[in-house]
This record gives C-alpha cells, structure tokens and sequence, in this order.
C-alpha cells in the first residue's frame, strides 16, 4: 500500500492509539478516526485527521482500519455493533486490532470476518508510550500473509520490529506470553528494590544502575525501574490495562494446564492496586504493594 493509497481508519486514541495515529498522518497516509471520547482526537484532528460519528463512517472512508481499544468486548462492539464496521456498506478492506486481548475470540472474529470478505490481523504490541511514540514499538501479527502483507507498510511506521507470528490469533498469543513475562519481571524488579532498600546497605537506585548491563538486565529495569527509583507512576501503561491482560494470562494458562507461579504474585498485586483505587497508575506501582506487605505503608 503506498501513502497516496485508500484512507487509513483509525478508531481508539489514547494513549498507545493517539501517537500511532499522528505518525500515520506524519508518513502521510490520510487517516479518518473515531474515538469514544472525541476531546481525545484533538491532536489527531488538529495534524490533519477527518472524524466520523461511527465506526461505520471510518470503514467507508478506509481500506484499513486500526483498532486500539481496551477490551474484547469493545473490540467485538466496534466491529459487529449497533453502527460497527461490518455495517460500513461495500467494506471489504483489513482491520488491523492492536487491542490486546482474548486469543480465541480473536480466532472467531477473523473467521467471521473472512466470512464477510473482510481481512483481519490481529496486532497487539510491546513498548508502551514511548513506544508509540517514538515508531519502535514491536509488533506481534496475526493473520493470513495476505491480510498481514497488506497491513505491512502502515505496521512499519508504528513499530521497527514487526514479527509474523502465524495465523489469526496467534499475535494475541504471543502478547500472552510477553505479559506474562513482563508482569514477571515487574514483580521481581520491584521486590529486588525493596529488597535493597531494606537492607541499609545501598539504594534501590544505586543497586538498578550496578545490575544494569548485566543478565539481569531488561528493558523492564530500564524503562519501569527507573520509574520505581523516581516514584513516578504517570502511566505509560495503566494497571488496569494490565490486570486485564493478567486475566487472559490466567485464562490461557488454565486452557493449557501451564503453571504460571511466577506471575501469580504479579496477578494478585495488579489486582490490589486496582481494588485500593490505584488502577489508573502506570504498572510500576506494584512496588507500592512490596512496600506495604514489608510494612512501610
């Protein structure tokens, strides 16, 4: 697909959709957006964007549509609702959903999708804010090579490493995973502050910079501990958002019989800030629960 080709849909702009769209529009592709909180577009409809009132309206100006909501539920309301994409008369372009969320469901909605002519690539990511916003997020592709082949050029300006990972389905797997092992990571990272905090012996931060480099070394320590040693837990990925991606965790590890005893802590302390209000923090904060059960709150 080349810039000068048919419209780009855009439809959730928040914090990961918002700066996906705007690098879309800076490569030159005429985006037509929908969000479900219009005050959110402005940045999107200042650079050049056009609105619709539906999803229906962005499908009928689009030949691919990119979805960035939170849930499966919104994602099947947005495609199959009351005013949704398959309403959009004579659609049969590829929606590309960069939500993260249920694997099996998303295996249904492309099946059904095909069955309309419709293409569909499922292509959740990895990076976070800064990620988005920079264009270098990684991105895990579901779906046929035809549908993946289309969507393509537009996956490589929001993302520099973009992996096929087989058919419909099969990104939300693999986003299963890296969750999974980020809220893994995020857990250990914080109880090793804390540890190191307690001890009297060095700071969390002193201890981060010392390990960096090293086998314990990850962008989770880089990007998330240096938010721990700061305090600072304006999001770049809600808790919430995450609780709700550890439920998927759980609900793939019980279809396979998967132990996961690692990210069952993380699981319970993503579910304790959420439950104590703390839910729209950025994930780091789950050192705040290492903290309390250590007895400094």
């Amino acid at each position: 697909m080349s810039n000068a080709a048919s419209g780009v849909g855009y439809i959730g702009l928040g914090i990961m959709g918002r700066p996906c769209a705007l690098n879309l529009i800076a490569a030159g592709y005429e985006l037509t957006v929908n969000t479900r909180t219009r005050s959110k577009a402005g940045a999107v409809l200042d650079a050049g964007a056009a609105w619709a009132d539906t999803p229906a309206g962005v499908a009928a100006n689009s030949e691919v549509v990119f979805l960035n909501l939170p849930d499966t539920p919104d994602v099947e309301a947005v495609i199959f609702g009351k005013d949704g994409i398959t309403s959009a008369a004579g659609f049969n372009g590829v929606v590309v959903d960069m939500s993260t969320i249920d694997p099996g469901r998303t295996t249904e909605i492309a099946a059904e999708l095909a069955g309309g002519g419709i293409g569909f690539v499922d292509a959740p990511v990895s990076g976070g804010e800064k990620g988005a916003i920079e264009g270098n997020l990684s991105v895990m592709a579901g779906g046929s090579e035809t549908d993946f082949n289309r969507a393509l050029p537009l996956l490589e300006v929001v993302g520099d490493r973009i992996t096929h990972c087989g058919p419909a389905g099969a990104g939300q797997m693999v986003k299963t995973c890296n969750q999974l092992l980020v809220g893994s990571n995020l857990m250990a990272i914080a109880e090793a502050m804390v540890l190191a905090e307690r001890s009297g012996l060095v700071s969390a931060a002193t201890m981060r910079e010392a390990v960096t480099g090293g086998f314990a070394d990850s962008r989770c320590l880089q990007v998330h501990g240096q938010r721990m040693v700061d305090g600072t837990f304006v999001p770049g990925f809600k808790t919430e958002l995450h609780a709700k991606d550890a439920r998927i965790v759980d609900q793939m590890a019980a279809q396979t019989g998967t132990p996961i005893r690692a990210f069952e802590v993380a699981r319970e302390a993503l579910d304790r800030l959420v439950e104590s209000g703390r839910g729209e923090l950025d994930d780091s904060a789950v050192i705040e629960i290492v903290r309390e059960e250590a007895g400094e709150a």
